[in-house]
């Protein structure tokens, strides 16, 4: 979700979650075995220097496998498994939780997901993200698809419609502000705790600008 966490599988999954077949199983693992040429590569040689047809090598597939998977090279950096654990994880909280203790509890277990297995390769994507132009624009891009399955989850916790300007415009705010979140934190060198500034983020967003500078 906006970059933040690291493009793995997760290892822990909630018991009510379904069993994933052979043929998804086999998908997610050309997945892993695509991004993770993807980020030795950029790592060795730099992320413009890095071609389709070297990550289809290095992960030993071919370059229409690749495109397959990933319609371009920004989407190998940016996509992640987990929108869809998110909306499982806000759907799994207590009907009568508020929506700000909500989204609290599931970010924190998306960071432990993703970015607690790797934090280098999280590192590595927020880092692209603030320096690489073509990955900032399809972020943005990216954007609107997470939004859409953001609104979703608000109106059936709600029972407001996910259409209504409301919801869009505050699930748009949350999912633009976690984006500035992950490049602040790139910008900075990642020296701080991104879980702490997850925590300022959100509470910027229930309370609003605090009066006084951090």
């Amino acid at each position: 979700m906006t970059g933040m966490t690291a493009a793995r599988t997760p290892s822990t999954s909630p018991a009510d979650r379904p069993h994933v077949g052979l043929r998804e199983r086999k998908k997610i693992k050309t997945r892993e075995a695509i991004r993770a040429a993807t980020y030795a590569l950029v790592e060795e040689q730099g992320y413009d220097a890095t071609t389709i047809d070297q990550i289809a090598e290095r992960a030993e597939v071919s370059p229409s496998t690749v495109f397959r998977y990933f319609p371009t090279k920004e989407d190998i950096v940016l996509t992640d498994e987990y929108d869809p654990l998110i909306l499982e994880e806000i759907r799994a909280r207590p009907a009568d939780e508020p929506w700000s203790e909500t989204m609290r509890y599931v970010l924190h277990r998306a960071l432990e997901f993703g970015m607690d297995d790797d934090l280098a390769v999280s590192r590595l994507r927020t880092h692209l993200m603030v320096q690489v132009p073509a990955v900032r624009s399809r972020m943005m891009e990216s954007m609107s698809a997470t939004g859409r399955m953001l609104c979703e989850a608000i109106g059936e916790r709600t029972g407001r419609d996910p259409d209504s300007l409301e919801v869009r415009v505050y699930a748009m705010s949350l999912i633009g502000a976690l984006m500035e979140t992950s490049m602040y934190w790139a910008e900075n060198d990642h020296r701080d705790d991104f879980a702490a500034l997850v925590d300022r983020t959100l509470d910027v967003m229930e309370h609003g600008l605090p009066h006084e500078n951090r």
